[in-house]
This record gives structure tokens, C-alpha cells and sequence, in this order.
């Protein structure tokens, strides 16, 4: 199934040179507020997240999530005819997105002031680690590498142990948002004014504008304080840090004004005037005996849940780490639908994130299906281009144009 018939973005046309998951990202959110994307895949494989596991049928779930709602054509990079094609449906467009390596577009002539030419109110967008302008724009990467340049890798760890990368894919991410948010600006400016532009997306820029107060401590102090990981516990407050309960682990985030309603909590009102704990610099000093009190409380309890109701009554800030497994059942994802359980044709039933926005004039979830390699090849040639069966059946035979069923 392609894109929705209403949303914030039906009628808009995307040209999606993206693969993997940044670029990805930031067409999948479009595909959910109705964008028509038209994923543009190399002969004869495609995204070569189509390999990622897990698998089952050929098909990865990987990216089933990635590319939901999108359209998709696979066309021969390396022919000038298949690039013709590719060409010619550039005015039809109103966005060009890619996250492909430094000069894999330029060399085809789908640069930006190529595709300027084709058609002066394009949107182009390329997602990359460094960016197209610096020194080190023409170095390639991956999402560890975006958080070893960015500064949270230094920041991630134990203060005594190695850096550390997070879990999850954070600069993929992050810089697939980015794009995202700044591609719906720039329609908003062409919708304006007719101009289009030029959008450079940077995951080390987008993991660099998450420092929060690293940056401007270090300058501030005139380089006194030195930004340094601290582990599970920070560093200059407490209790703020990952705790050991009864059943697993529970992070607290107490600033001073909360320090009152975390003494309540623990049935300890007189922690909060204790010259020990005072004040936050001085829980911070004693954080040692502060952390073993707050755990030896956490443990009394029979169980995680009861310490966590004692904690929310006193309007404590607090959370269970959950494991991935519990928050697929977790109340909360299931009521915000952040949980989606699909089916897809080939793999069957899998389980994803949900969308994030809620958009209160389009509060319906939207169902899409991810494509086959080069499913649209037929749809979007005659569509967009006119071209007919047997001009299509043509290019096929040439081998300009690939699908999973030829």
C-alpha cells in the first residue's frame, strides 16, 4: 500500500535516495503524514538494508520499519539511460533526498545544481556523518562515528572505564529527525516564496547540538571544568543516576526542589535538612553514603512497582529501566501507540515503533506497507513520466530498470 489519502503532506512528491536508516528516517515520517515517496533503489539489489536481519521469506524486518508507505523503483545507477529516467522525473518532484557517500550523486549529475536546473523550486536534502562543506566532508561513516566526533561518546561511560557508544542507532536517528523538521520548513518557505534550497544534514552537527551543558561549562569556566563521563551517577548532583532496587534498576533525577518530596518519600524528612545533604552540592560531595541509603530504601520494598507508587506519590522524578520486552506490553506505549503491531504479506505479523507526532487534526494511524525491490516501477513510470507498458517492458528488457519479479 502506498502513502495516505490525507494527511499534513498528501500531495507531496519525494524523490528518496536514501538507504539504511538516517535518510530513511526522516521519508519514513513523511510516508506517515501522507508525502508520496518514491524510493529509488540500485539494480539489482536495492537498499542494502533489504539483507539486515531478522529475516523470514527473503524479507528483513529491518526495513519493513524503515520504509513502510513508500513506493519503490530500481533502476541501473550505471547506465546513462537509467539516469536519464531518474532525470526526467526530478520536475515532477518537490524534494531530492540521499544519504549516499560524497560524489555518488555529483558523478551522476543529480548534485544539487543539477537538479536546480531540472527544476529551480527543488528541495534537495543529503544526510551525511560530517556534512557536504568542512574538512572532513568528504570522509565517510556510520552512526559511531558521528558520536566519536560529536563528544557523546566521550561523555557515554564510566569516568574511570573506556568511551562508550549508545545502544541504540542515536546519530541515525537524531539526524534523520533533522531532516525531517528542516525539509518541512523549507516547503513552507517554497510554499511562500517558490524558492527552493539546498539542505546539508550533518549526524555530527545534530549529535553536537544535543550538548546540553558540556560545552558552555568548559568556556564559561574558562576551561576549569573539564566534561567528563561519570557513569551511572552524575557527577555534581544527586540522587541523579541509575539505582539498584529490588527487581532491576530505577533512575532518579532529584534537584533541590524535589530533595524535600524524596526525604518524605523514604519516610527520612530529616535527610532534608541534614548538613550532608543539604543542599545539592553537598548530596553531590556525599554522594557515596547518600546512594547506599537511597538503595538500601529501594530494596525494602517486595517489589519494583510499589517503590515506584511511593516515589510518583510524592511526585518524585523516577523511572524503571525498562527492557525492550516490557515496553512492548507497557501500558503507556500501548495507550500513546507508540507499540504498532502490522502484517506484512511476506514476513507476517512483526511489532514496531509508532509514530511519534500527534497531530490532533490527524490523530488516525495510517496503513502502509513496505515494498518489494522496484514493486512501482510501472506505477510511477506511467504516472509521472506517461510512459506506457510497452516502453516500460522495453526498459526492463535493456536492463534499466529491475524488479524482484523479473
Amino acid at each position: 500500500m502506498g502513502s495516505s489519502t490525507t494527511g499534513l503532506l498528501t500531495g507531496t512528491k519525494v524523490l528518496d535516495f536514501t538507504q539504511y536508516l538516517a535518510g530513511p528516517t526522516a521519508t519514513r515520517l513523511m510516508a506517515e503524514m501522507g508525502a508520496e515517496i518514491i524510493k529509488v533503489e540500485q539494480a539489482k539489489s536495492g537498499d542494502p538494508s533489504r539483507a539486515i536481519p531478522f529475516l523470514k521469506n527473503g524479507r528483513s524486518a529491518y526495513y519493513i520499519q524503515q520504509n513502510r508507505g513508500k513506493r519503490s523503483i530500481c533502476v541501473d545507477f550505471n547506465s546513462q539511460p537509467g539516469i536519464e529516467l531518474i532525470r526526467s522525473l526530478v520536475p515532477k518532484m518537490d524534494i531530492v533526498i540521499d544519504n549516499y557517500g560524497p560524489g555518488v550523486l555529483a558523478k551522476r549529475g543529480l548534485d544539487y545544481a543539477s537538479l536546480k536546473r531540472l527544476n529551480p523550486s527543488i528541495i534537495a536534502c543529503s544526510v551525511s556523518v560530517f556534512g557536504k562543506e568542512g574538512p572532513l566532508s568528504n570522509r565517510t561513516g556510520y552512526d559511531y562515528i558521528g558520536q566519536a566526533y560529536s563528544g557523546v561518546m566521550h561523555m557515554t561511560g564510566d569516568a574511570d572505564g573506556p568511551p562508550r557508544f549508545v545502544g541504540v542507532a542515536l546519530a541515525d536517528g537524531i539526524a534523520g529527525v533533522n531532516a525531517f523538521a528542516a525539509l518541512g520548513y523549507a516547503l513552507l518557505h517554497r510554499d511562500r516564496t517558490g524558492q527552493g534550497q539546498f539542505l546539508d544534514i550533518s549526524m555530527v552537527d545534530a549529535l553536537y547540538h544535543m550538548q546540553s551543558v558540556e560545552l558552555q561549562m568548559y568556556s564559561a569556566s574558562g576551561g576549569a571544568y573539564h566534561p567528563m563521563r561519570f557513569g551511572i551517577h552524575h557527577h555534581i548532583s544527586c540522587p541523579q543516576g541509575v539505582f539498584k532496587s529490588k527487581e532491576g534498576y530505577i533512575v532518579l533525577l532529584v534537584l533541590d526542589r524535589q530533595w524535600p518530596n524524596m526525604a518524605k518519600a523514604m519516610g527520612r524528612p530529616e535527610l532534608e535538612k541534614d548538613p550532608r545533604y543539604a543542599t545539592l552540592q553537598l548530596r553531590a560531595k556525599n554522594q557515596k553514603d547518600l546512594i547506599e541509603i537511597i538503595e538500601k530504601w529501594l530494596q525494602s520494598f517486595e517489589t519494583d512497582e510499589e517503590a515506584l507508587r511511593v516515589l510518583a506519590e510524592n511526585r518524585v522524578p523516577s523511572a524503571p529501566v525498562l527492557t525492550i520486552e516490557e515496553t512492548i506490553e507497557h501500558p503507556h506505549f500501548r495507550a500513546r501507540r507508540m507499540v504498532r503491531d502490522i502484517t506484512d504479506p511476506l514476513l507476517g505479523p512483526v511489532t514496531i515503533p509508532g509514530f511519534p507526532f500527534k497531530f490532533s487534526a490527524f490523530p488516525n494511524e495510517v496503513d502502509l506497507e513496505a515494498p518489494t525491490l522496484g514493486q512501482h516501477n510501472e506505477d510511477v513510470l506511467s504516472s509521472h513520466l506517461n510512459l506506457d507498458s510497452f516502453e516500460i517492458n522495453h526498459l526492463v528488457a535493456q536492463g534499466i530498470l529491475f524488479s524482484d519479479d523479473h
